[in-house]
């Protein structure tokens, strides 16, 4: 199984560039280069030093705002799927928050925070917060009665159920929310250099847009969304480590 999974993804990766190869050599677009183009492109970035300076500067954020949506967003989401006062209280919040465009936030936050780090903290914590709260919440909330009362049955106290019966039964459904809340913190952090201030990776895209450099600015782009991929198997096998007897199946399998 293991080996068939490993093929079909390098089939389903050699169907995508090879369809990305063709587009751009018929062209689609005159701002549409073709693979090779982008990925040569890639290894000069990379080799110059340019693209891992960029990420210096676009990983700060990120990985601070998925830090503080990852601590907050689980414990606000354990207390909101356990509590029906704090489900009543901030579930709403953070339902319109996940529904509301959240960028036209961003003017709002520089005129608070400026255009410096904080403010693109901000732009990935309010991406990624809301998908980790409201799957954390529902996890705990759809968690089996019946193996509460067992637990319950056993002299277990309030903490012992949280701790080996609650998060264990709704470890899948968290870190999927972990999952999707990275994703979505991908997404601010990048906005965040956008419509902020242009630095890092979004510096690159809109340098390489402003000049005409499109091979490089899909080369950022391209990069950016390998380096996601791989922070999502990152959490899946972190998954498996920690809830080994809770594994399912993943669409990356």
């Amino acid at each position: 199984m293991n080996s068939r999974s490993f093929w079909l993804k390098i089939l389903s990766a050699v169907v995508l560039f090879g369809a990305w190869q063709i587009a751009g050599m018929i062209p689609v677009s005159y701002a549409f280069p073709t693979f090779f183009e982008s990925m040569a492109a890639l290894v000069r970035m990379a080799g110059d030093g340019t693209l891992f300076q960029a990420y210096l500067e676009t990983l700060r954020p990120l990985v601070i705002g998925v830090a503080i949506s990852a601590v907050f967003g689980i414990g606000l989401g354990l207390w909101i799927g356990l509590s029906s006062k704090f489900d009543w209280l901030f579930s709403p919040i953070f339902i319109v928050m996940q529904a509301a465009p959240l960028a036209a936030l961003i003017p709002l936050l520089v005129m608070a925070y400026g255009i410096g780090l904080t403010s693109k903290v901000f732009v990935v914590c309010i991406m990624a917060m809301p998908v980790i709260v409201l799957n954390t919440a529902s996890a705990v909330r759809n968690t089996p009665s019946s193996i509460k009362d067992m637990g319950r049955s056993f002299l277990a106290s309030d903490t012992e159920i949280i701790l080996k019966i609650i998060i264990p039964a709704a470890s899948p459904v968290i870190f999927s929310g972990l999952r999707l809340g990275v994703s979505a913190g991908f997404i601010g952090a990048i906005l965040a250099e956008l419509k902020i201030t242009p630095t890092g990776v979004g510096d690159i895209i809109t340098y390489s847009r402003s000049i005409a450099d499109y091979p490089a600015m899909y080369a950022a782009i391209f990069s950016i969304i390998v380096l996601a991929v791989v922070f999502l198997n990152l959490l899946e096998r972190l998954e498996v480590y920690l809830f080994e007897g809770n594994v399912r199946g993943y669409a990356s399998d």
